[in-house]
């Protein structure tokens, strides 16, 4: 059987779930942050529980990471990083159509190429 090109590439993709509201291919919407030609855009809320083992592999990703804090919650990121919070993070998060927290993005050129929501193991998908 022959699988449809579109199920294919989600699939190699490495999208979680079929009904993930963020969509791969879309522009982020506007931000506070300069852009870097690949980068992992973190956006979770207060009521994540410990997000220790995430932060720890999209650090250890070696591209740059934006923590985005929303729901006007104030909850920190790791040492090193400063989360954009308040009003606006959460536009961006509602903008995205973020599904559930925490959701991880590999972003490129403005692009999402690929999105976590909800769940995440550490894989970004990334070749060595």
């Amino acid at each position: 059987m022959k699988r449809a090109p579109l199920l294919s590439l989600l699939l190699a993709l490495g999208v979680s779930h079929a009904d993930a509201r963020v969509r791969l291919g879309d522009t982020l919407p506007t931000h506070p942050w300069t852009s870097a030609g690949r980068e992992v855009v973190v956006v979770y809320s207060h009521d994540c529980g410990d997000l220790g083992d995430l932060w720890s592999a999209v650090l250890a990703s070696g591209l740059p990471v934006r923590a985005v804090n929303a729901e006007n919650i104030t909850s920190p990121a790791p040492g090193g990083l400063k989360a954009w919070s308040g009003p606006d993070a959460t536009a961006f998060a509602r903008a995205l159509k973020v599904g559930a927290y925490p959701t991880v993005l590999l972003v490129q050129g403005e692009r999402i190429l690929n999105a976590w929501e909800g769940t995440f193991t550490g894989d970004l998908g990334l070749m060595d």
